[in-house]
C-alpha cells in the first residue's frame, strides 16, 4: 500500500526462523498489535505482513527473505503503528493517559463541532432560499442528477459522513427529500473510491493486487448493485421515504410514544449545547444581507464539516485503530453474519467506512482471507457509516428534526434494506463476487482497465451523465 512520505518511517525489522518453520519478522524487538501492510524494502516489491498480536509473518514473496536458520537486518519502510501514529493534538505537552483523555476530549469537541456545523448549514439553507429551495434544486430533480452529485461529491472529499451530513443539513432547511435520496444513494457509491485505490498500492504483484482488487471492487459492485435495484423502486414506490418517515414520527415529535420522548429529549439537550455555538456564528454573520447572510452560513458549516470529519477520523485512528484491527482479525471468516456486524462496529469505532475496508483489502492481498470471507465484512461498513447522519440529526428541534432524522434514516434503511437483499439472496449474493473477479482478471492483464474503471465509475461517468441531462 502506497503511503504518504508523512506516513512513512524507518524501522529495523529482524526475521528469524522459528522451530516451527515460520519465518518471523520483529520490528524494533518489540511486538506490535497493528496490522502493517505495504512493507517495501529497498529492492524487492511490497510485503505484506499480518500481526498475531506477538510478531508478525510475512505472507508473501518469502522467496526474497533470508532463508535457513540465519537472521537479517533490514531497512523497511511501513505505515505507522497506532504507537507512532501522530494525532492532530500531539502537539500538546501531554503524554499517556493524558494524552489519551485528551484525545477523547478532542473527539467530544469534534462532535459537537459536527452538529453545530450542521445546523448552520440547515439555518443557512433556509435563509438563503426560504420557500423557493425546490426551485433552486429543479435542476437536480432528474434523480440521475441527484445521485451523480452524490458520487462526484463523495468521491472529491473522500468522505461519505460528510456528504450524508450536509445533507441532513440541507433537508432540514428545506431540501425535498425526494432529491436528497439520490444524493444519499450516490455517497455510497462515491465512498468506495479510496478503498479502490489502496488496492493500487499492490499493483507490481501481480496474484496479490487480483486479490486486492477484486477485494476493493466488491464494495463498488456491491453498491452499484444496491443503486440498481433500490434507486428505481423508490421512484415507483417511495420505499425508503415512506419507511424513512414513518421511523421518524416514532422517535421525533409529540405522538410517537416513548421512543419519541426518550429521542426529542436528547435532541432537545443536544439543541440546547450546541445552540451557543450556531448563534456565535450566526452573529458574526448577521451584517450580511440576504441571501449572503445564508450562504455564509451554508459555506461556514461545509467548512467545518471538512475539517471536523477529518478531524476525528484522524484522532479515532489514534485512539481506536489497533482495537479495530483485534475485530477485524477476530471476526472475519467466522460467517457472514459476524463479518457483517463487525463491519459495522469498525467503521462505528473509527468513524471511517474508507478506514475500514482500507483495512481488509491488504488482508485479502496477502491471501489471509478470500474474496468471500471479506465480502460481508465491508458490507458491514456500509452500516456502520451511517452513525454520523444520524449523529448530525440530533442537532435540530420541532419539524426541522423530523427532517433531517428522515434523512439520515434514509441512507440506514437503504444500506439495510441492500444487505438483507443482495446478501440474502443467493442469486443476487454471487453478482459482486463474480463481478469483482472479472474486473480484477482484467485489471491484472491490463493495468489500463483499473484506471478506466476508477477514472470512468466516479469521474467521467458521473460528469458525462449531468451534462448530457442538462444540455438534452
Amino acid at each position: 500500500m502506497r503511503t504518504s512520505p508523512a506516513d512513512r518511517h524507518t524501522l529495523d525489522a529482524r526475521w528469524l526462523r522459528r522451530p516451527t518453520g515460520n519465518l518471523v519478522l520483529y520490528v524494533n524487538r518489540s511486538p506490535l498489535r497493528y496490522l502493517p501492510v505495504g512493507f517495501r524494502t529497498a529492492s524487492d516489491g511490497p510485503l505484506v505482513a499480518l500481526s498475531d498480536h506477538k510478531h508478525i509473518r510475512i505472507g508473501a514473496q518469502m522467496s526474497n527473505l533470508p532463508a535457513g536458520g540465519a537472521s537479517a537486518t533490514v531497512d523497511i519502510e511501513a505505515p505507522r503503528p497506532p504507537s507512532l501514529l501522530r494525532g492532530p493534538l500531539d502537539f500538546l505537552p501531554l503524554s499517556g493517559q493524558a494524552q489519551k483523555y485528551a484525545n477523547w476530549l478532542g473527539v467530544v469537541a469534534g462532535v459537537y463541532v459536527l452538529i453545530t456545523a450542521v445546523s448552520l448549514i440547515g439555518a443557512g439553507f433556509k435563509a438563503a432560499t426560504g420557500d423557493q429551495a425546490g426551485q433552486l434544486f429543479q435542476f437536480a430533480s432528474n434523480p440521475f442528477i441527484a445521485l451523480m452529485i452524490g458520487v462526484l461529491a463523495t468521491a472529491a472529499t473522500q468522505s461519505s459522513s460528510t456528504t450524508t451530513s450536509i445533507t441532513v443539513g440541507l433537508v432540514a432547511g428545506g431540501l425535498p427529500l425526494e432529491i436528497a435520496i439520490p444524493v444519499l444513494m450516490g455517497a455510497n457509491i462515491g465512498t468506495t473510491l479510496t478503498n479502490t485505490l489502496v488496492s493500487l498500492g499492490m499493483v507490481r504483484d501481480k496474484e496479490g493486487f487480483k486479490r486486492a482488487f477484486a477485494a476493493a471492487t466488491i464494495h463498488d459492485f456491491f453498491n452499484l448493485i444496491a443503486v440498481a435495484i433500490f434507486l428505481p423502486l423508490e421512484l415507483m414506490f417511495g420505499i425508503l421515504a415512506r419507511s424513512s418517515a414513518w421511523l421518524a414520527g416514532q422517535t421525533s415529535g409529540t405522538d410517537g410514544g416513548i421512543f419519541a420522548t426518550v429521542f426529542g429529549g436528547l435532541g432537545e439537550f443536544v439543541k440546547a449545547v450546541t445552540t451557543p455555538g450556531a448563534d456565535a456564528v450566526k452573529w458574526a454573520a448577521g451584517p450580511l444581507p440576504d441571501p449572503w447572510y445564508g450562504i455564509s452560513l451554508i459555506f461556514i458549516g461545509i467548512a467545518l464539516i471538512l475539517f471536523v470529519i477529518s478531524f476525528i477520523g484522524k484522532l479515532l485512528k489514534v485512539l481506536m485503530v489497533g482495537k479495530a484491527a483485534d475485530v477485524l482479525h477476530t471476526a472475519i471468516g467466522r460467517g457472514p453474519l459476524t463479518g457483517i456486524t463487525s463491519g459495522a462496529v469498525v467503521t462505528v469505532m473509527v468513524q471511517s467506512s474508507s478506514t475500514t475496508t482500507s483495512l481488509a483489502v491488504p488482508l485479502a492481498g496477502s491471501g489471509q482471507f478470500s474474496l468471500r470471507q471479506i465480502y460481508p465484512f465491508t458490507i458491514g461498513a456500509n452500516i456502520g457509516t451511517t452513525v454520523t447522519a444520524l449523529i448530525a440529526a440530533f442537532g435540530f428541534t420541532g419539524i426541522e428534526a423530523s427532517l433531517a432524522l428522515q434523512a439520515a434514516y434514509v441512507h440506514l434503511l437503504f444500506n439495510l434494506f441492500a444487505t438483507v437483499l443482495i446478501f440474502g439472496l443467493p442469486f443476487l449474493r454471487v453478482l459482486p463476487l463474480r463481478g469483482a473477479s472479472w474486473l480484477a482478471g482484467m485489471a491484472t492483464e491490463n493495468k489500463l482497465y483499473a484506471a478506466a474503471w476508477v477514472l470512468g465509475v466516479f469521474v467521467a461517468i458521473p460528469l458525462a451523465l449531468i451534462a448530457l441531462t442538462v444540455l438534452f
